[in-house]
């Protein structure tokens, strides 16, 4: 991006905010008149002129007013939007709402799409989190029958696994929680790999049960495929951008597909570890977002699980208000999951 004068500067930003605020295109004389500028709209007009040129604007063939183009949008995101956060009464609101909710992954996990979506006036999803790879947390063993029992596996961040194991002899309750509780001492905060590196210091029948452990762990890790939770689909409707039902269907499409999210979120966070990305039109890595932008984030503990939210709107969303909620709502979720992990 080439360097601005400080007035290509302000009147690519006035521009850039009366746009996302109106969605129409914006004249010099608009302005001229919404802002109090002391210039004359002919020389805003001629800045305007020069900015086209240069990119950073275009104009509708049928209209006499501007509208940024992506090049627009992301000299105003990068140079001219500044530090933003969202005003402290709302930033209480949502933390309350977040600390009054059932301690649920599950409910936080809603909870965040709902906010975000409410606060962008957008589309919000958030993937759930995801450990680097299982870590045992916890096992029980339960009884059904003289040779038969039950195999509850509980892994770090609250997952859940059940599996019938038969022997090939008699075993009491009592025996049952004793292996249970040698293992939760031996195996806490193991990989399946380190719970199969135990298996030397184990006698036979702890084996099996090992075994059967480290499979289970080991067959989450492969098909690790984490769960999006989305809000806000009705407010696509609302902008005009999308108002014509064919362009909304291509959104509510794209949101739909778990593995269109995951392509983007591993390109654009690939080599993040934390902060907000902003992607504009698809950055021409994307098509399919030609006319849409997302603001993302990664949330949680990167030793433990991590997760990402986003918003998803038109090129024209408010920007500062986005990155300001995703981040936000986004710390606040590390915080959740800090203290889920006891960090």
């Amino acid at each position: 991006m080439g360097d601005l004068t400080p007035r290509q500067q302000a009147i690519l930003g006035l521009v850039v905010r009366q746009y996302i605020s109106t969605a129409t295109p914006v004249s010099s004389r608009a302005i001229v008149e919404a802002y109090g500028l002391s210039i004359s709209s002919a020389t805003v007009r001629n800045e305007m002129a020069h900015l086209e040129k240069l990119g950073y604007l275009t104009h509708p063939h049928t209209s006499a007013g501007r509208v940024p183009t992506d090049k627009g949008y992301r000299y105003f995101v990068e140079r001219l939007l500044g530090e933003t956060e969202l005003p402290p009464a709302e930033r209480r609101t949502i933390r309350h709402q977040f600390y009054q909710a059932r301690p649920e992954m599950e409910q936080w996990l809603k909870l965040s799409a709902s906010v975000l979506a409410q606060t962008v006036r957008n589309v919000a999803w958030i993937t759930a989190p995801c450990p680097p790879q299982c870590l045992f947390k916890h096992l029980e063993l339960i009884s059904i029958h003289d040779t038969l029992a039950l195999v509850v596996l509980i892994l770090e961040g609250g997952r859940v696994r059940q599996r019938l194991l038969a022997w090939t002899q008699t075993l009491t309750q009592e025996e049952l929680s004793r292996i249970a509780n040698r293992f939760n001492e031996i195996f806490a905060g193991l990989t399946a790999e380190g719970v199969r590196a135990q298996l030397a210091r184990l006698t036979l029948l702890e084996s099996q049960v090992a075994e059967l452990v480290a499979e289970m762990m080991e067959q989450l890790d492969r098909s690790a495929r984490r769960d999006i939770y989305r809000d806000g689909l009705t407010n696509i409707l609302q902008q005009p951008e999308f108002a014509e039902s064919r362009s909304a269907r291509q959104v509510f499409e794209l949101l739909e597909e778990s593995s269109f999210l995951e392509r983007i979120l591993a390109g654009a966070l690939a080599q993040v570890t934390d902060g907000v990305q902003v992607i504009i039109g698809g950055e021409g890595h994307w098509q399919e977002l030609s006319n849409c932008s997302l603001v993302l984030a990664r949330y949680g503990v990167s030793s433990r699980a991590t997760g990402e939210l986003g918003v998803l709107g038109p090129k024209r969303m408010p920007y500062g208000r986005a990155i300001s909620a995703v981040r936000y709502v986004a710390n606040l979720m590390s915080e959740l999951i800090q203290e889920l992990y006891g960090c």
